[in-house]
């Protein structure tokens, strides 16, 4: 702990800065709870996207081994040429949003491959924007993550560290200054009664 100097000046500003972190406290206690509810959320989302491209996958094999040419898709087929991204606000924090991509299509000769491979591609393409999406919530999670411990610090510090020591400090001086002005009382009637006892001893010998 900091020493303090034991005066009405430093009482004041000490029981200002308490003021303050009673004042914010409520608000970063506030923010860290939105924090942790939103990581939850977009987490969850998170697992709903890749459990949809698990499913998906599994889908497109399936679908891929009825027609028994599973050797004439192949995944370079499709690629991703542009991923589009907005920007979003949670708790003040500032983070990507997924909002589609782009792909591309490599060249094949229509006569030489399976009719259903167009509609393979589509199906490629979704399941790339799935994880182009969970990505992005990944991202979404780790800044927000990053932003809760940040949050969660500044809690602890105001509700651990600056708030009892400035109650503590605050009792001090309070304490101190009583003293002060207890002995001061004291020092005030020693003086008086000396003063008057003085003045007897005066009109005494005057006699």
């Amino acid at each position: 702990m900091a020493k303090i100097k034991l005066t009405k000046n430093e009482l004041k500003v000490q029981k200002d800065a308490l003021k303050m972190y009673n004042r914010y406290l409520p608000t970063l206690m506030l923010k860290k709870q939105q924090l942790q509810t939103e990581i939850r959320t977009i987490d969850a989302k998170a697992k709903e996207v890749r459990a949809a491209r698990v499913a998906l996958e599994k889908e497109f094999d399936e679908w891929i081994a009825v027609f028994g040419e599973r050797e004439a898709f192949k995944p370079d087929m499709v690629t991703v040429k542009n991923i589009k991204k907005g920007v979003g606000n949670i708790a003040g924090v500032t983070i990507p949003v997924y909002e589609g991509a782009d792909f591309g299509r490599g060249d094949y000769d229509l006569y030489e491959t399976p009719l259903w491979i167009d509609m393979a591609a589509d199906r490629m393409e979704k399941a790339l924007s799935l994880d182009l999406e969970a990505e992005v919530l990944d991202e979404q999670v780790r800044l927000l993550s990053k932003e809760l411990r940040t949050t969660t610090q500044r809690v602890n510090l105001f509700e651990k560290v600056k708030i009892p020591e400035t109650k503590a400090n605050i009792k001090k001086i309070t304490v101190y200054l009583g003293d002060e002005q207890v002995a001061a009382v004291v020092r005030s009637k020693i003086s008086k009664k000396k003063l008057q006892e003085k003045i007897e001893n005066e009109q005494e010998a005057g006699k």
